[in-house]
């Protein structure tokens, strides 16, 4: 039987940096990954785990399959200065590394950042998706959210635009 498991992540412990560096490459290679289209050197990856967990007003959720983190997502709040944003979090670097995949950890993901946002009392929950990442996109309409906008150059892989979409959901 495979265990899983979908926890906040507050600091790195045993193998979580290096498994967190796996699933996102594994990510991106897969045409998954959260803005790169090829996998940073290794320290970069690991410089960029490290930042996230550092950065104010920012949670980081992973999904670990066997013990082994397999997939993250990030909420991301308001500046302070952004008042009159102040009731909306948005989802970001969502991914789960192909391995992973059929086990429920993306809709697991995705429901802790809104469990997180629902206590914190924000209403609105936002993200967007490359229109190439089909399941991402699929999880998130059987999720309830809404796709309220279509940027026609949302991204540029290999020379060729490709389109983002944008999305809601109310709390």
């Amino acid at each position: 039987m495979t265990d899983t498991a979908i926890e906040r992540l507050s600091e790195l412990r045993g193998n979580d940096l290096a498994d967190l560096c796996d699933a996102a490459e594994a990510a991106i290679v897969a045409g998954g990954g959260f803005g790169w289209l090829t996998p940073p050197r290794r320290d970069v990856m690991e410089a960029y785990w490290r930042g996230n967990l550092l950065v104010p007003g920012r949670t980081v959720f992973v999904g670990r399959l066997d013990g082994v983190i397999a997939g993250a997502a990030q909420v991301n709040r308001p500046r302070a200065s952004a008042e009159s944003q102040s009731f909306a979090v948005n989802v970001s670097t969502f991914f789960l590394a192909p391995w992973a995949r059929g086990h429920g950890l993306a809709p697991g993901m995705l429901e802790a950042c809104e469990e997180l946002a629902r206590r914190e009392a924000y209403t609105v929950l936002n993200l967007d998706v490359r229109s190439t990442q089909e399941r991402a996109i699929q999880i998130f309409e059987e999720s309830g959210y809404v796709r309220w906008g279509t940027h026609p150059k949302y991204v540029r892989v290999a020379g060729e635009y490709l389109e983002g979409y944008f999305y809601t959901k109310n709390l």
